[in-house]
């Protein structure tokens, strides 16, 4: 039996939680057109019958800002290179190389486990832009391929070569059948952490946190989930809540909506907004 972890390191949007959820098959990160939506190394993980692979998404590494949370989410990025068997280094050929993509391929200085380059989103007609010189990198990596994450096209190929490289065991490190180290209730958070970037614009998604306090299956059969929705200043507040409380309810429905269309059951997501200057703390 093979088993082993796999860091997918890159700078932001370039489909690493996408890519993380089709290789895996179900969803277990959260994706948005917004930068740094993952704030967590959050695991993937796929059992066949020749083992296990544990992917590590990890926050997207970003040139320009310099606030201390996105200062936290570089330093998971560079923790999650630790003691893995294997890093795939997503890139974008849609956007040119630039100072952030240097930065995130610094990343790479002192890793010794094999490396694979993964160029994503061949399925985009801009790729063609900037492919040849993302391609040119290949010959500083151990392996290279160019997949759609989006439509899974190729990404089988990503799996066949990492399980070579995966060391021999007699245990798995997680159960058949589970899919992620995400625990419900973070996972749900997680899930109205996206449907709150999808739905605010500019900064006020990144004021934001959220925590789920309750999960319970009522005597109906309605699954109840009561969250928390932190924002670190009171001027966000009204804009989350939305006019007639309408922005918070749009949320909540979206959350349902993916949920029943998931799980078959109903569902009641009741959401609350609070404020806490000291939430970023919990990433520091």
């Amino acid at each position: 039996m093979k088993a082993g972890f796999v860091a997918i390191i890159g700078r932001s949007n370039v489909g690493k939680s996408t890519l993380i959820n089709t290789l895996v098959g179900t969803k277990v990160a959260i994706t948005t057109p917004k930068p740094q939506t993952t704030r967590r190394p959050i695991q993937g993980v796929i059992t066949r019958p020749e083992g296990q692979i544990v992917f590590v998404d990890t926050p997207g590494v970003m040139q320009k800002a310099k606030d201390a949370l996105t200062q936290r989410l570089l330093s998971f990025a560079k923790e999650a290179l630790h003691g893995v068997d294997a890093v795939m280094y997503v890139v974008d050929p849609t956007r040119s190389i630039g100072d952030e993509e240097k930065q995130a391929f610094k990343l790479l200085d002192y890793v010794t486990a094999p490396k694979m380059l993964v160029i994503n989103k061949i399925d985009d007609h801009m790729s063609r832009n900037y492919i040849e010189y993302y391609r040119d990198l290949a010959k500083q990596f151990d392996a290279y391929a160019e997949v759609s994450a989006l439509t899974g096209k190729d990404t089988d190929t990503l799996v066949r070569w990492l399980f070579t490289k995966m060391p021999e065991t007699e245990e798995l490190p997680y159960p058949e059948f589970q899919f992620t180290n995400l625990s419900n209730t973070d996972w749900m958070a997680e899930l109205i952490r996206e449907k709150l970037f999808l739905r605010l614009d500019k900064e006020v998604p990144y004021s934001t946190h959220v925590e789920v306090d309750e999960i319970t299956r009522r005597e109906n059969g309605t699954t109840y989930v009561h969250g928390i929705v932190y924002t670190n200043a009171e001027r966000y507040k009204p804009m989350i809540i939305g006019q007639g409380a309408r922005g918070i309810k749009e949320i909540s429905q979206s959350v349902r909506n993916e949920l029943e269309g998931v799980t078959g059951n109903k569902n009641f997501i009741a959401l609350e907004v609070a404020v806490d200057p000291r939430w970023m703390g919990k990433f520091e």
